[in-house]
């Protein structure tokens, strides 16, 4: 550094260096800590005390000098604003530190005129400072003036682009589209819209919009607007029937929306406008063909069930609702007969006949499946009862219809009738207790019947039994038991294989309950399968030598696959023959042919079938059987007059024929003589208990 001479004539010694640098180095941190908070600083605190600490020698020499260095000086206020210590008080913190810090500067106190000398530099500092920061902001305007040209181009290009873009979409849109005021006034309508409602586009920018909405959607779409506006909805979109020019409304959907400005604030329309009259005809086809019958234009079973809770819930309280539910008989007859043709015939007259029927009354007609039809009777007090009502349907589907000209064709039908059930009845269960009344009514041949409940209680009971039974199969629930099948002498003649289910809650149930729940269900053929098989293996395992009876159910006795099985079962099993002998039902035998060849070819074997249920010997004629059991209904009635000479008579004829006589049911040891007696040769039943090998009863 240069110092200034002092006053006199002798030489100045010159300012420790090292002494001064220290010093600077301490100006340095106090003036950046000053200065640090007054401006947002770009630089760590390191690179600014470096920074400062030039500066301060600078201007200490800027001081010292002779005469002082002014440019410096002004250097240094121009890299103040280089360094961006550029805030409200970053120069009067400055001068401020450098004014104290210089003029008590031991290096500068022999300096002639060091007040002087630090206004001219710190004056220098000033003007340098002020300078830089000038051309730094007159740089920066022109930066901004340039880039918000530059954002001015461009959005002036943007907005042609998107102008045109809206030009493009609103005369090209299939869709109508209207321009409106924040009221409805149409300032633009396009092509499209003019084409939805035969007008021109011009005649529609003299309206509002509410003048082309069907008066009793108007308010409706006017309150929809209100939201929108409101911004309570950010986008509209609604449903409502427009007015042509002709006066013919058409169903569209309104899909609008809110321009604004660039404060927020709502100024125009924007609505789009889509033909629905079309897709709207066509929805309500398919809703009308998902809920109605194709075939006769009545209400479906989906249709049926979802107004039945409305109408229970309207029904008159003191005279209630009747269901009427129909299955035709033979119907199935009607189509094999005939042809599905006519007997489409017959169910769309069948519908015909059931709306003329119920014409005066508050009723719904529906096809609810197949051959099945329901009714439901709102009724009032001069409604008719139900037994006048069934008689004019009998009536009315007793009288013939020539279906084609020929054929005058009648039909009858099974009637379940819930009549005045509660209020508070579901429709699943007001439907479930109609088609058990049915169904018991087909059970007891009747031609109809009210609903009971108690036995409705039973029927579901029996069902419920019966959907449980695979399960319980499954389960191990259904096991095989024997009994004994005893010979004139005494001796056992053979075991027969009967089902018996262990139920948890109902007990043991026998072998015809069984039966008759597995033919309900479906398992009839299976079960009957695997107790013929198991039965089997079972008595060969036993090395008991006697014959083993298994009666079939009447679809196993007519399956086509039956001999196989039996083969199957002899070979897996090393039974002959001659020790298996299936019992086929005879009421099967009558009504399959298919039963009676499977008992052919099985006597063609060597196996020796039995006939179950005989009450007739004109089966002796045709089939090869090695025995004959009763029909329990028979032997329930041996005491009679009549029914003793016929049991007589199928005996002696059964013996005529060659076969063995079997009873069953034998409760004591009187009846069991009674039947020796009259000739049977094999009986079974609760008077003979024992079973030989130790095989399980039942």
């Amino acid at each position: 550094m240069t110092a200034p001479r002092p006053r006199g004539d002798a030489p100045r010694k010159k300012p420790s260096a090292e002494r001064a640098a220290r010093r600077l180095a301490t100006l340095a941190r106090k003036w950046g800590y000053l200065i640090s908070g007054t401006a947002y600083l770009p630089h760590t605190p390191e690179e600014i005390e470096r920074e400062l600490t030039a500066l301060s020698g600078r201007l200490f020499e800027a001081v010292a000098s002779d005469p002082p260095d002014l440019a410096g000086a002004a250097a240094a206020g121009g890299r103040l604003v280089e360094l961006r210590c550029v805030g409200a008080d970053s120069l009067r913190r400055s001068l401020e530190v450098l004014g104290k810090a210089l003029l008590h500067e031991p290096e500068l106190r022999g300096v002639d005129g060091l007040a002087e000398r630090l206004v001219l530099v710190l004056g220098a500092l000033s003007s340098g400072y002020g300078e830089m920061l000038r051309e730094d902001i007159q740089k920066r305007q022109e930066g901004l003036s340039r880039a918000l040209l530059k954002v001015e181009q461009e959005t002036r290009q943007k907005q042609v682009i998107t102008r045109a873009q809206f030009e493009e979409v609103f005369a090209g849109s299939a869709s109508g589209v209207a321009l409106t005021e924040l009221d409805g006034r149409v300032l633009r309508a396009n092509a499209a819209l003019g084409k939805t409602l035969n007008r021109t586009p011009a005649e529609i920018a003299t309206m509002t919009l509410f003048d082309l909405v069907h008066p009793e959607d108007v308010e409706q779409l006017r309150e929809g607007y209100r939201d929108l506006v409101a911004g309570r909805l950010h986008r509209l979109r609604t449903g409502r029937r427009l007015v042509g020019k002709d006066g013919e409304p058409m169903w569209a959907t309104f899909a609008a929306s809110v321009i604004r400005d660039s404060v927020g604030a709502a100024r125009q329309l924007l609505t789009i406008v889509d033909d629905d009259t079309e897709v709207s005809l066509l929805q309500r086809r398919l809703s009308h063909q998902a809920l109605h019958d194709l075939l006769t234009g009545l209400p479906n079973r989906q249709f049926f069930s979802t107004r039945l809770e409305t109408l229970l819930r309207d029904a008159d309280p003191v005279h209630g609702v009747t269901l009427f539910h129909l299955d035709l008989d033979g119907f199935s007859q009607i189509n094999g007969g005939l042809g599905q043709e006519l007997g489409d015939r017959v169910l769309r007259g069948v519908a015909a006949k059931l709306k003329a029927v119920f014409d005066g009354e508050t009723a719904l007609v529906a096809r609810l499946g197949g051959d099945e039809f329901g009714v439901l009777v709102q009724n009032a007090a001069e409604t008719p009862g139900v037994v006048a009502l069934v008689r004019r349907i009998t009536h009315e589907l007793a009288e013939p219809e020539y279906v084609d000209g020929r054929h005058g064709v009648a039909v009858s039908a099974a009637i379940g009738v819930v009549h005045r059930p509660p209020r508070d009845i579901t429709p699943a269960e007001l439907l479930r207790a109609s088609d058990l009344t049915l169904r018991r009514v087909q059970r007891t041949g009747n031609q109809w019947g009210l609903f009971d409940r108690e036995l409705d209680r039973r029927d579901r009971d029996r069902f419920g039994l019966a959907a449980s039974m695979a399960g319980a199969w499954e389960n191990g629930e259904i096991e095989i038991g024997y009994r004994a099948l005893v010979a004139a002498d005494g001796s056992v003649a053979g075991v027969e294989a009967r089902l018996r289910w262990s139920h948890p809650a109902e007990g043991v149930l026998p072998h015809e309950t069984c039966v008759r729940l597995a033919a309900e269900t479906g398992l009839a053929l299976s079960l009957g399968t695997w107790l013929l098989r198991t039965a089997a293996e079972r008595l060969a395992a036993s090395g008991l030598d006697v014959p083993l009876v298994v009666e079939l159910t009447a679809p196993q006795a007519a399956d086509p696959e039956l001999v196989g099985e039996i083969r199957r079962v002899l070979a897996d099993t090393g039974l002959a023959p001659s020790r298996l002998s299936p019992g086929f039902p005879a009421a099967g035998l009558a009504a399959s042919g298919d039963a009676g060849d499977n008992l052919k070819v099985l006597a063609e074997i060597g196996v020796a079938a039995e006939i179950h249920g005989f009450a007739d010997v004109t089966c002796l004629t045709e089939l090869p059987v090695r025995a004959v059991r009763l029909a329990a209904n028979l032997v329930a009635r041996r005491d009679h007059p009549l029914v003793s000479g016929t049991l007589s008579a199928l005996i002696d004829a059964a013996h005529a024929a060659g076969a063995e006589v079997a009873v069953t049911g034998v409760e004591t040891g009187e009846q069991a003589e009674w039947w020796r007696k009259r000739g049977a040769d094999r009986l079974s039943g609760p008077a003979f208990p024992e079973l030989p090998a130790g095989l399980p009863g039942c």
